[in-house]
Formats: C-alpha cells, sequence, structure tokens
C-alpha cells in the first residue's frame, strides 16, 4: 500500500471512530418495567406509547442511550413477586410499576432499587409509600384518583339509571388496591339512596364472570361499576358484551372501557399521567431519591359516553349530560 492510500484509510478510519466510540462508552440507562395487565391489550398501548414518548423528550432513546426490560403477569397476580425479583437481578437503574396492582410485589421484593409506580389509586392505603407528601423508602410515583371519583361515578350511573336502586360492582380481591375502593362506594352510596352489592372476580375467565353476571342478576342489581384492575381490564370486552346481554348499564374507570363498550366512564386521563411519569424517571436517573419527590396526583378528568350501547341498552341520555362529556363514542 502506498503512503498516499495509507493515510486516506488512516483518516478515514479515525473520522468513523468517534461515533462509534461514543455509542458504547456513553451511559445505558436500564429500566425495568413490571406490569400486571398484558402488554397487547389494545387499551394499555397508548399508555406505555406515551411514557416512551416521554422519554423520548427528555433525551432517552431505546436502542442508543435507554434500555426497556418488560415484564408482563398478564392478570396473574401471584406471578408479579418473581418477575420483579429477576428485573432486580438485571440490575435496572428503575423499575416502573404500572398500573394498579404491581407495586407493591416490587417493593416488597427491593428496598434500595427505586421504584416508579403509574396509576395506584390508594397507595397509602395499600402501605406502597408513608404518605403522598412524603413517600419515604425508595418509593414513588403518579397516583390515580380512583377513590376520589368513585362518588362521582356512581352519582353520573345514577343520573343515567336514575329507576336503578342496587348498583352491582365488580372487584378482584386479588389486588391489594381495590378492597378500600369497594369501601368507599359503600361509604357513598347511601347520600343517593343506593345499595351496593359487591361480586368477586378473581380470576375473570369467561366462566367467572358468566357466574358474577348471574349473581348480579340474582340480586336485582340495576347498574354496575368495575372496579378497574388488570385483571378485569385484560376481561374489558366480555364484561361489556355480558353487560349489555344483561341489560346492564355499566361504568368503568377510564376512558379505554368505554371505548370497550361499557355504557360510561369517569377518570383519570391515563395518557397524560404515563407521559408525566416519565419526568419522574429523568428526576431519579439524574440523581433525586425517591423519598424526597411526593407523589403526584392527577389533574386531568375525562367523562366518555359509549351512545352506541346506549342505544343497545335502551337508554335515552339527557343531553345536557351528553354535552358534558369529554367524549362520545357514536
Amino acid at each position: 500500500m502506498d503512503r498516499r492510500r495509507f493515510l486516506l484509510t488512516s483518516l478515514a478510519g479515525v473520522l468513523a471512530l468517534p461515533r462509534k466510540v461514543g455509542a458504547q462508552s456513553g451511559r445505558i440507562w436500564r429500566i425495568g418495567y413490571l406490569s400486571l395487565v398484558s402488554g397487547t391489550l389494545a387499551q394499555y398501548r397508548p399508555w406505555t406509547a406515551a411514557f416512551r414518548d416521554g422519554l423520548r423528550g427528555l433525551g432517552y432513546v431505546e436502542g442508543e442511550n435507554l434500555v426497556i426490560a418488560q415484564r408482563y403477569a398478564t392478570g396473574h397476580v401471584e406471578r408479579l413477586r418473581d418477575l420483579a425479583a429477576g428485573l432486580v437481578r438485571l440490575k435496572v437503574d428503575v423499575l416502573v410499576a404500572a398500573p394498579a396492582g404491581s407495586a407493591l410485589a416490587a417493593k416488597r421484593v427491593t428496598r434500595t432499587v427505586p421504584i416508579v409506580f403509574m396509576g395506584e389509586p390508594d397507595p397509602v392505603g395499600t402501605g406502597i409509600v408513608a404518605s403522598l407528601a412524603h413517600p419515604g423508602g425508595n418509593v414513588t410515583g403518579l397516583a390515580d384518583a380512583h377513590a376520589d371519583l368513585l362518588p362521582k361515578r356512581l352519582e353520573l350511573l345514577n343520573q343515567i339509571v336514575p329507576s336503578a336502586s342496587r348498583i352491582g360492582v365488580l372487584w378482584n380481591p386479588s389486588n391489594a388496591s381495590t378492597a378500600n375502593q369497594v369501601k368507599a362506594l359503600q361509604a357513598a352510596a347511601p347520600a343517593l339512596g343506593l345499595t351496593i352489592v359487591p361480586v368477586e372476580v378473581r380470576r375473570a375467565g369467561r366462566s367467572d364472570l358468566d357466574r358474577a353476571f348471574a349473581t348480579l342478576e340474582k340480586e336485582h342489581a340495576g347498574g354496575l361499576l368495575v372496579i378497574s384492575e388488570p385483571t378485569l381490564g385484560n376481561q374489558r370486552a366480555l364484561i361489556a358484551e355480558l353487560s349489555i346481554a344483561h341489560r346492564l348499564p355499566a361504568s368503568g374507570t377510564h376512558s379505554g372501557w368505554a371505548e370497550g363498550g361499557l355504557l360510561m366512564s369517569y377518570g383519570t386521563d391515563f395518557v397524560e399521567l404515563f407521559r408525566r411519569g416519565a419526568t419522574l424517571v429523568d428526576k431519579i436517573l439524574k440523581g433525586a431519591k425517591p423519598a424526597d419527590l411526593p407523589v403526584e396526583q392527577p389533574t386531568k378528568f375525562e367523562l366518555v359516553i359509549n351512545v352506541k350501547t346506549a342505544r343497545s341498552l335502551g337508554l335515552t341520555i339527557r343531553p345536557s349530560l351528553l354535552g358534558r362529556a369529554d367524549q362520545l363514542i357514536q
């Protein structure tokens, strides 16, 4: 090789080097993502997309300086602990637990890895944090306002079906985040002249839900509230189908339920909440301690009414209520 060719070849190698070395020597952040839901659940995808968008906006790009290790329990609470332990063994920088039901399992596995939860309805009552203002330990996150919004959901359902005096509640006692919500509904019902009929659903298979709806019919429930949690969320379409088949006006806790066929939903804007979650993760990756980051609460809520389902149920909804809706599904 002549000297000129050698110099040109060497120069080309030097020019190419910084990009390669920079990519390899820069910090690669590792986020563990633990969820009780299924990763293929349609209503869940916009939330995780918003979380990733939020991270990108803050400079974290998968494949460049970020790796997200995902573990999904697909509605099986008993799997969470092992999945969380596996993520801890990967030496993740932050463990994200979302939505409701997975943070407690993560906390039981590690007291050192920072944990950020998203969408927990009662993080204090379930023992995930000491208080909202001073979470303590290695956990902080974004709460959902399920418990605070339950009386409003009950009131809205009562406005649509004022003839119903008994309201069924589907809930999963295996999920620690749900029991206090049932109590909140029972406390709010008398002021509206209503009686709450709780019906447990632990596994949410077809036979489990058939039995649950048979119980609701036997108990003469005139309306239904679904306490949202991943086991039930995985069966959103089936719950909607059965509620229509049993002529039972049903309300869910976020827009995904109304989009999936329930009559209505009122609750937190989870797309916005998950996007905000990226900001908390960023603060921790930059050195903040979870104990010093107050738990954030949602500020944006949505009322969604499925007009198509209302027609299927033979219901006429007052124009004034339709006018209050953030979204009407035709």
